[in-house]
């Protein structure tokens, strides 16, 4: 397995598209369940590969992940053949997750109570390796609202 299994609702919200995968295997609805039962480890082998075909596709069209907690924000940028990061660091105990903390942010984007940083990082061998190791950390896929909206203002 190259990621991660998908979770139960996860499974459950691509149903569809797992009895779309099976039928590709020519296995029919009681086959899987046959398989289920008297073959647990192919079952799961199955479970995992489709896991993988789902990550895959996913993290193939991913362009920007985010990273937040209360005092840093990383916001990436996935391009063709690098990792842009832009990352802001919070010198007070102000919890930038909320919305009085994101406003404060903004109002004192050019304080010295604020460092921020961009860098570069090419891919390694395997590009979408890169992103999930991202989101294994805690980043979460987005349309990349903020990263622009700091891109612009730093740009």
């Amino acid at each position: 397995m190259k990621y991660s299994r998908l979770t139960k609702e996860q499974f459950e919200e691509l149903h569809q598209e797992f009895i779309n995968f099976l039928a590709t295997q020519s296995i029919t609805a009681n086959e899987w369940n046959e398989i289920k039962t008297n073959k647990p480890e192919v079952a799961e082998e199955e479970l995992d590969v489709f896991s993988d075909l789902v990550w895959e596709g996913v993290l193939s069209k991913a362009k920007y992940i985010e990273h937040l907690s209360p005092q840093q924000m990383h916001l990436f940028s996935l391009e063709e053949r690098q990792i842009r990061l832009i990352a802001l660091k919070v010198k007070t105990s102000q919890d930038i997750t909320t919305p009085e903390g994101y406003q404060w942010l903004r109002d004192n984007l050019l304080s010295d109570d604020i460092e921020l940083f961009q860098a570069n990082k090419d891919y390694s061998d395997n590009k979408n390796a890169d992103k999930f190791t991202l989101i294994q950390q805690g980043g979460v896929i987005t349309k990349g609202n903020l990263f622009s909206y700091f891109d612009n203002i730093i740009g």
